[in-house]
């Protein structure tokens, strides 16, 4: 026998030791292998008993569970475009919803449909998003423009700015851009905007109403932010013309009538309560608010506010002072600064008496107007110019007044009631607004 310190046997010992290291390589190249084809519980299990524990989850477990994996996901994605789910989960009766308790389970479960497609669909781009969004909710028709049959009574487009909300919060404005345009590409709503603004105002209140209600609900209304707001207002104003960028901010925000309608007429025939002008008065404050920006300068704004007040016709003073209130200090001095600057005595002088007028009416402070009188003849150059404003805007309340007194004296006196009204809130507000400019020069002396 060989020594066991020989050579022969420190080679035999090298070559079992290698031998185990293949054995240990062959053995892990295995065990990779098997992971790489091995299943997950729930991917082993026959389609309908996965549908089958789906069926007993809620719409925010499936979301909370299609982010295990990629396989469960992708499993979910299936489960989710069957038939027998959308007719269980996405469809809505959205026209028997007339609690408020109906209307916030409607909304808390588009809310959580949202938070089930953004979650799914994760590790999708974009376009494809929204692709897999459109057609899971294609086949309701309340989600569709020109399907639904009740458009003012329906909470479809609500709940559709629900989910859509929830899908795509967080993302960028490229992306949100990109929103924008699918959505136009589905709906249409270019072209329809385009048939609304081009034609007569009123001429077609259906197509009016459904622009009103899409835009507002599923783009405008659910955001709370408002940069937010603005970017959505920007993306549907901005590619118009001014004149069609008024009649569509007003279609959007301009007081309805009784049956729905856009209100058109309603604001140059008669007076319109402050409630009605005020969703308005705040979207032109939005666009104003932030006129320093490249998509809106004050120029711009103040231009369609101008472009705005003669739609369809004038309107009537009262409404246009009451605005113009309701937006601020800021956007009221500058509409009155920029006519002054123009040489437009007679129309400052006008429309600053109904301004007078609406703040006695609502109950607005009357120094108010006094301070705003005093910015306005800072605008004026000279004393003589100065005193012109001043004599014209004397001379202008004398003037209503006395053609509210001969409109009560020449018609019926149940007929001119509201006229009889006005002037004795002109009467009032005359008195007090005088008061106050006694008092401020009382208090300067």
């Amino acid at each position: 026998m060989l020594p066991a310190t020989g050579e022969p046997f420190a080679n035999r010992q090298n070559q079992l030791k290698s031998r185990k290291s293949q054995k240990t390589y062959e053995r892990r190249i295995i065990t990779r292998s098997q992971c790489r084809a091995s299943q997950s519980f729930f991917e082993g299990l026959p389609s309908e008993v996965f549908d089958l524990i789906l069926d007993y989850l809620t719409v925010v477990d499936i979301s909370i569970f299609s982010m295990a994996s990629k396989a469960i996901s992708n499993c979910i994605v299936s489960h989710v475009s069957t038939l027998s789910w959308k007719n269980k989960i996405v469809l809505w009766k959205f026209h028997l919803c007339s609690s408020a308790k109906d209307e916030l389970s409607a909304f808390s479960h588009y809310r959580s449909l949202g938070l089930l497609f953004k979650r799914c669909t994760l590790l999708l781009p974009t376009k494809d998003r929204l692709k897999f969004m459109s057609s899971r909710l294609s086949q309701v028709t309340c989600f569709t423009l020109d399907q639904c049959t009740s458009t003012s009574g329906c909470l479809g487009f609500a709940c559709y700015g629900t989910l859509l909300q929830t899908l795509i919060a967080g993302w960028d404005e490229l992306e949100c851009h990109r929103v924008f345009n699918f959505l136009c590409e589905i709906t249409n709503l270019t072209r329809k905007i385009e048939t609304a603004v081009t034609s007569k105002p009123g001429s077609s209140p259906h197509l009016e109403q459904q622009i009103r209600c899409f835009c507002r609900s599923v783009l405008l209304d659910p955001w709370q932010s408002r940069q937010d707001s603005l970017f959505w207002l920007t993306c549907i104003l901005k590619p118009w013309p001014m004149v069609s960028q008024a009649r569509l901010l007003f279609i959007l925000y301009g007081p309805l009538q009784s049956d729905g309608k856009v209100g058109w007429q309603e604001v140059c025939g008669g007076a319109v309560a402050q409630c009605r002008l005020w969703d308005l008065a705040k979207a032109i404050t939005l666009l104003y608010g932030k006129a320093d920006a490249k998509e809106w300068t004050s120029d711009t704004v103040l231009g369609i506010v101008d472009e705005m007040a003669v739609l369809p016709a004038p309107w009537y003073l009262e409404n246009m002072a009451r605005l113009l209130i309701l937006c601020g200090n800021n956007i009221c001095y500058s509409v009155l600064a920029s006519r002054a600057i123009n040489g437009r005595l007679f129309d400052i002088s006008q429309l600053f008496v109904f301004i007078i007028l609406v703040s006695e009416k609502d109950g607005y402070c009357m120094s108010w107007s006094v301070k705003m009188m005093q910015q306005l003849c800072n605008v004026f150059p000279g004393a003589s110019d100065k005193w012109l404003f001043l004599q014209s805007m004397e001379n202008m309340l004398s003037e209503v007044s006395m053609e509210m007194y001969e409109l009560i004296m020449s018609g019926n006196r149940n007929e001119n009631q509201e006229t009889f009204q006005n002037l004795c809130s002109l009467l009032n507000a005359c008195a007090h607004f005088h008061t106050e400019i006694l008092y401020m020069f009382l208090k300067q002396s």
